[in-house]
């Protein structure tokens, strides 16, 4: 990615079964999607849909999307940028055409930032929030939550109980588009163990539905978002995550 700078915000081997995640700010996207060809690198279906969005950031950020994960598909695999054909999953989640040494990537956005996950051999999924989940939020989100989870959720304050809702809702996003769904799934299906105070724990999950080896991450890459990560199996450290900055607007990876 000649033209950007780059900042590892934490350092991790890139074997199979980690995650390398991709993290694109909003003020950067301009300067990205020109180093990176534009929207001339979509396929005709994605500008049809990407001309359908009716507003000019919701297009951006989906130009963004669709550049990002090509970007790091890329920097995994050493294909060219052009070389990415997708086709559309069950559920609506896009996948490389052919399979290039089982590669699989996740995308999230929201308001200031776009995140890419991408691995070989293993299911990724994750999911990228704005700001501090509301009360009102909080109490509407947390109804959809599974009985275990909402019985921690009721010996907490009202600020910790607000923060906690917000991360559940990010963990439970990205678990499920690690496992092609969506939330054609039941969010109660599934419950994440409350955390220590030092939340140094690793986080898990309880799902007797479908149970499987899962790694978790959760993680502020600044002040207003937070990110979870899913990935497939037992592993000590999820992902390696890099910053994507523009030339001209430096941004503190902290």
């Amino acid at each position: 990615m000649s033209g950007f700078t780059t900042a590892t915000v934490t350092g991790r081997e890139a074997g199979t079964g980690t995650a390398d995640v991709w993290l694109l700010p909003e003020h950067a996207i301009a300067a990205f999607a020109e180093e990176h060809g534009g929207d001339r690198l979509l396929s005709p279906a994605e500008r049809d849909r990407m001309a359908r969005l009716l507003r000019p950031e919701t297009r951006q950020r989906f130009l963004a999307k669709r550049l990002l994960c090509r970007a790091a598909l890329s920097a995994r695999t050493g294909r060219p940028l052009d070389g990415w054909r997708f086709a559309i999953g069950r559920h609506g989640r896009p996948e490389p055409e052919s399979d290039v040494d089982g590669v699989r990537f996740s995308l999230a956005a929201t308001e200031g930032l776009v995140v890419c996950a991408v691995t070989v051999g293993r299911a990724c999924g994750v999911d990228v929030e704005r700001d501090v989940v509301s009360a009102e939020s909080a109490h509407h989100i947390s109804k959809f939550f599974a009985s275990e989870e909402l019985l921690d959720l009721s010996a907490l304050d009202p600020g910790a109980l607000c923060a906690r809702v917000g991360e559940l809702w990010v963990l439970k996003e990205a678990y499920l588009k690690a496992q092609g769904v969506g939330l054609h799934r039941s969010l109660a299906e599934f419950s994440f163990a409350s955390r220590g105070p030092a939340d140094e724990e690793r986080i898990t999950v309880r799902d007797t539905v479908r149970p499987g080896s899962w790694s978790f991450e959760l993680f502020r890459p600044g002040p207003q978002h937070l990110v979870a990560l899913a990935v497939e199996g037992d592993h000590r450290s999820a992902g390696r995550h890099t910053w994507l900055t523009g030339p001209e607007k430096p941004t503190d990876s902290r």
